[in-house]
């Protein structure tokens, strides 16, 4: 990653003003490609999906995806196993990263200045439902920040919110890439991390609170289901 990005983040500035947001977020795809592909052949993960058939069909066919997250890997993965272009919900401040961030800057996303919550939110329906009207899937990791493996952070409720505003249905998806990827490890191991799909949930109508909760649910039963190990089981009375 540290050899490719500089000069992929700097093709992407320099084709900037001569191409469309849409070349240029595939370009930046072929880079994660890159990455997934560096992360199969030189730490040996792999990834599978489950439940692709749940994803929505039709170029212009909106979907808001709720995914757990674990690790940096999904953020790399997911627009390498979408088939439509994604838009990342991400705080303004990563646009300041050298080079990466430039270059994401330059992409048709919704950052956001977390200090200036209602404008920040007023700004996500604002784009949200823009790329949603142009077939690109808006992303959003409900619980915030990478949760350790085994944990279960707090949901809150802002893609579910847009959702209600837009009418569009919400994907959950189970992640368990703290299995090969632990958050903030430098150490990982070989293994295949598995994206589980959910079924579109339908928003026109829900109580956005009432709807995260359906969500969360999903999410956490899945992640019970695809790693196991990771959370003990609840004791029975016969055990006390």
């Amino acid at each position: 990653m540290v050899v490719t990005v500089i000069p992929w983040a700097t093709a992407v500035l320099l084709a900037a003003p001569f191409s469309s947001s849409t070349r240029l977020y595939w370009m930046c795809v072929g880079w994660l490609r890159v990455a997934v592909w560096g992360g199969r052949w030189i730490l040996g993960i792999r990834n599978e999906v489950v439940g692709a058939e749940n994803l929505p069909l039709g170029s212009t066919a909106p979907a808001i995806l709720l995914l757990k997250h674990q690790s940096t890997w999904e953020t790399f993965a997911m627009p390498t196993l979408m088939p439509h272009p994604l838009a990342y919900v991400f705080k303004k401040e990563l646009l300041y990263v050298p080079f990466f961030g430039w270059a994401m800057s330059r992409l048709d996303m919704i950052h956001i200045d977390r200090s200036k919550r209602s404008q920040a939110f007023n700004k996500v329906v604002l784009q949200g439902q823009r790329l949603l009207d142009q077939g690109t899937w808006v992303i959003m990791f409900p619980e915030g920040t990478r949760i350790p493996r085994g944990q279960q952070g707090v949901y809150k409720s802002g893609g579910t919110r847009l959702a209600v505003q837009t009418g569009a249905p919400v994907i959950p998806i189970a992640v368990n890439s703290a299995r090969c990827w632990p958050r903030k490890a430098i150490i990982k191991r070989p293994g295949t991390v598995t994206f589980s799909i959910g079924a579109p949930i339908p928003s026109q109508g829900r109580d956005p609170e009432d709807l995260m909760r359906e969500v969360e649910r999903w999410i956490e039963a899945e992640m019970r289901r695809l790693d196991p190990e990771a959370y003990p089981s609840t004791p029975t009375a016969a055990s006390h």
